[in-house]
């Protein structure tokens, strides 16, 4: 019954699933770095190669955590925050939702900077928020567990300018979008059987702590994950 009143007020239909914020981090609890505040238990662990650090910065009332600095070295600082790979971190064909607010300066940005993801695309299925090329446009990422296509959304629009942007990827069936800023700026299409499901943990801020990471090089918060 309950659920049922919370899906009409929501403006769902009866029956429908009721989303669910599954993991979130806004920085600000106890410990600062790791806590999941969704409720849900998936705390992340700090993992890092080279010297890579995360460190604590001010935003808005709060904290924002910093990643390390864009580099060029043959040998550069490598850190990622990584959940457990717990199952219920896999959205299926279920309706999907993931985002975060991003800071990027215009000097910081790379072939690829990966915000936020579960899986690879191509040893696993996957989802993926990530900041692409010396323009600095985000993109949506969605890899079927039974094929290794990559689907993408990209942002028309750039977020390394030096200021935060709240960033968005969210699918409804056949439907992939991105947002930035709760407007709309990319949409495509995608297999409405499309799947996600693997045992990989949720890793902010780059893939892992190797050479080839994906490394975020800016300040990120409020990184969140739906389904439903």
């Amino acid at each position: 019954m309950l659920l049922s009143l919370l899906a009409v007020s929501a403006g769902l239909s009866i029956g429908a699933p009721v989303p669910v914020t599954i993991a979130r981090y806004d920085f600000n609890g106890r410990g600062g770095l790791v806590l999941d505040d969704s409720g849900f238990g998936h705390h992340l662990r700090i993992i890092s190669g080279h010297g890579g650090q995360v460190r604590l910065v001010v935003h808005g009332a709060g904290n924002a955590v910093a990643f390390p600095a864009h580099c060029e070295q043959a040998v550069c600082p490598h850190v990622a925050l990584q959940s457990p790979g717990t199952a219920d971190l896999n959205p299926g064909t279920r309706n999907l939702a993931y985002g975060a607010d991003v800071l990027l300066a215009p000097a910081a940005t790379s072939k690829g900077q990966n915000v936020v993801q579960k899986g690879y695309s191509k040893t696993s299925s996957q989802y993926k928020l990530q900041v692409d090329g010396a323009a600095g446009q985000p993109s949506c990422v969605l890899v079927d567990v039974r094929s290794p296509g990559i689907r993408m959304v990209r942002s028309s629009a750039s977020v390394a300018d030096g200021r935060w942007h709240r960033v968005r990827c969210e699918r409804a069936g056949g439907r992939f979008d991105i947002y930035v800023d709760d407007v709309l700026r990319g949409r495509t299409r995608i297999p409405a059987g499309l799947a996600v499901a693997n045992n990989r943990p949720l890793s902010i801020g780059g893939k892992g702590a190797y050479r080839d990471n994906d490394q975020f090089n800016g300040a990120l918060d409020n990184v969140w994950v739906r389904i439903g």
